[in-house]
């Protein structure tokens, strides 16, 4: 179930992007996309991965309006990133899913997933996180 992130024209770094990660905008007001470029000093490539859009697709039908609504805002925001299909076994959690891609590609991943943070950084994968509700930080070297 290798999952092969296919070299694209656009210039720059990838990152695949957490569906907790597009909250951020909704929830405090921080551009995620301009704010990542600031951190990188580089260009990127946001990476949504097949998975995560299900993911979103499943919280924004969830039964909590607040839920509903910022998953909603969230699925807009992934039209400014690169869609990758990956398959998803029975046995996967959606988090096993971007561990795995992001280990096999070496790819880092922007997330506020406490758990996924430290699983990730156990497997050496480098990891954004906002801080302090204001600022994108780096665990890792990309």
């Amino acid at each position: 179930m290798k999952t092969k992130l296919a070299a694209s024209k656009k210039v720059g770094l990838k990152v695949i992007f957490d569906a907790n990660f597009f909250f951020i905008p909704i929830q405090f007001n921080l551009d995620i996309f301009e704010e990542l470029e600031k951190l990188l000093k580089k260009r990127y490539e946001p990476i949504l991965l097949s998975s995560t859009k299900k993911e979103l697709q499943g919280l924004a039908e969830s039964t909590s309006t607040k839920t509903s609504k910022q998953a909603l805002n969230a699925i807009n925001l992934v039209e400014k990133c690169s869609f990758v299909p990956v398959e998803k076994s029975s046995t996967e959690t959606y988090d096993d899913v971007i561990v795995r891609v992001a280990t096999e590609s070496k790819i880092p991943v922007a997330t506020n997933d406490r758990n996924l943070r430290k699983r990730l950084r156990q497997s050496g994968v480098a990891v954004i996180y906002m801080r302090q509700k204001q600022r994108l930080v780096l665990d890792g070297s990309v």
